[in-house]
């Protein structure tokens, strides 16, 4: 089953900033990190698409927030509360808005404690991004898929808003109200499996953190890396289709770290939340890739070097027909994935 993620969330992301008025994001990242480039999986969602259209409203019924921000047109206006005639919501986003899908029921394919279902095995893209360490080098050809998140409207809030909104399974019932989210939708069922994936233990030697704001993610890798690093993605170069098809690894593999390297993976959640996990059994590698139908990829790979603590019947094991512990797994990045690694 899938749903249409609805356009408010990025549109409320924005009311509450300018309600707010808390420090842009992309401020710290520059206070903490003079001299690292942020990678585009990154600055793609600092601000919404359709802040860059020539006039953006939104309204809300109810207790709801109303949203009018136009170029020229004396900048951005915020009412929160009021009376709303209707229960409804009322969006209009600008041709840039576009339907994204997700699946309820499919866990991550990076997390490793998860065992594979069959819809995984079936329909799940990231299926094609998972290989071995041996085949890293130019002339190999892949099947691959390269997917953004479902949600990439869900952009960053500043670190005072996203803090203020509990994050918590405990809580969820606040955070549906808060987003205007039925509790027993499909929304509101993603939204627990990502609460439930956060709350849960990571495997043995990894140190597992779900950052709700840039701020936090670049907290919690520089605590554990040092300042001293670099922060990759995965990028398309060409404006091409990416579908399912065959990549040659072109030359000029490059290995960007030792064993040691923070990895962010992006939730499905109504803002902008990264899956984090730390470990030193971990190789990333940068790796260009020409596609059948010419689309170049600059392409982020992770290798991990230590599976032995993984479910038996994760993803990965099951598409590659290797054993836990046996073989280095690896995995190309998704394009809104982000990897810290020591310069």
């Amino acid at each position: 089953m899938e749903y249409r993620l609805l356009p408010i969330f990025t549109l409320l992301n924005l009311a509450l900033v300018a309600i707010h008025a808390a420090l842009p994001p992309e401020v710290y990242w520059k206070s903490v990190l003079p001299t690292t480039p942020m990678p585009k999986a990154i600055t793609d969602i600092l601000y919404p698409d359709w802040v860059e259209e020539k006039s953006t409203s939104v309204n809300v019924g109810g207790k709801g927030v109303n949203v009018h921000a136009g170029k020229g047109g004396g900048g951005t206006n915020v009412n929160v509360g009021g009376k709303g005639s209707g229960g409804g919501v009322n969006v209009h986003a600008g041709h840039k808005g576009k339907p994204v899908h997700v699946s309820v029921g499919s866990k991550s394919p990076f997390n490793y404690i998860y065992a594979s279902t069959e819809t995984q095995l079936h329909d799940d893209p990231n299926v094609a991004l998972f290989f071995l360490e041996k085949d890293l080098h130019p002339g190999t050809k892949l099947n691959l898929h390269f997917t953004t998140s479902s949600n990439i409207q869900a952009t960053f809030l500043p670190r005072q808003v996203a803090d203020s909104i509990p994050f918590s399974s405990s809580k969820v019932e606040v955070v549906f109200n808060k987003f205007s989210v039925k509790p027993g939708s499909e929304e509101a069922q993603i939204m627990k499996n990502t609460l439930s994936e956060c709350e849960e233990g990571g495997i043995k030697g990894e140190e597992k953190y779900c950052a709700t704001s840039l701020e936090s993610m670049i907290d919690f890798s520089t605590s554990k890396l040092g300042k001293n690093v670099e922060v990759v993605s995965t990028e398309v170069v060409e404006d091409k289709e990416t579908g399912l098809q065959k990549y040659t690894v072109a030359p000029g593999v490059n290995k960007l770290s030792g064993d040691k390297a923070v990895v962010c993976h992006k939730q499905n959640y109504p803002y902008a939340v990264f899956y984090c996990h730390k470990t030193e059994t971990t190789r990333a590698y940068s790796v260009p890739l020409e596609g059948a139908n010419g689309v170049r990829v600059k392409a982020v790979a992770v290798c991990h070097t230590h599976t032995s603590e993984w479910n038996p019947k994760h993803l990965a094991f099951q598409v590659l027909k290797v054993k836990p512990g046996t073989v280095p797994v690896c995995h190309f990045l998704p394009e809104d994935h982000v990897v810290w690694v020591p310069k």
